[in-house]
């Protein structure tokens, strides 16, 4: 078979895999960690469900372990019905079952506004109380590598020459906090605006 041939035939064969890999369920693609199941998980979370009044979607939710999750522990989609954990958790067993049921706690949230809510909200920390977990704060502490970015702007206060740096450009007005609260009683002040200075 001529060299072209082999590389086309190679290069068939690596986009069907990929296509087949990505047709599968995350949950499948991904594998489970012994001793912590999908299934296990997913069996605890649908009974809270019930138990606090969300049947109707306690059959729908999906829980899976995400490697792509670097930072946060967990993570709900209410759209999809899915919590997705961090596999470090497996270094912190005794954090799974709280991770869990924070997340849990997102879906049963939304379920029961009927609409899209303040993620730390209100409802939220009253499905925590629900859960479980009524002293649940809404970041972990868990030692997991923390992403940093450089700075790449710097704004002013004119009035301060207190610096602010930024990741992103600011895209609307912003003044500085602190002169408009010693000089303006807390209101926003055009004359304290912060300046891009690089």
């Amino acid at each position: 078979m001529p060299l072209l041939r082999q590389l086309e035939f190679a290069f068939q064969t690596v986009a069907a895999s990929l296509w087949n890999a990505k047709r599968q369920p995350v949950s499948e693609r991904f594998a489970q960690p012994s001793g912590y199941r999908n299934g296990d998980l997913q069996r605890t979370a649908r009974e809270l469900l019930r138990t606090n009044g969300a049947a109707r979607i306690a059959t729908q939710l999906r829980v899976e372990w995400n490697p792509r999750l670097k930072t946060a522990a967990g993570r709900a989609d209410y759209r999809e019905k899915l919590i997705s954990l961090n596999l470090q958790l497996l270094e912190h067993p005794t954090e799974i079952d709280r991770t869990l049921r924070h997340e849990l706690a997102h879906i049963l949230a939304q379920f029961r506004a009927g609409r899209r809510i303040p993620p730390h909200g209100t409802a939220w920390r009253q499905a925590c109380v629900d859960l479980g977990i009524a002293d649940e704060k809404r970041c972990h502490n868990l030692p997991f590598a923390a992403r940093t970015y450089a700075a790449r702007f710097v704004y002013r206060c004119l009035n301060c020459r207190q610096e602010f740096p930024r990741v992103r450009r600011v895209r609307r007005t912003v003044a500085c906090l602190a002169c408009c609260r010693k000089h303006n009683g807390g209101e926003f002040d055009s004359r304290f605006r912060l300046r891009l200075v690089r």
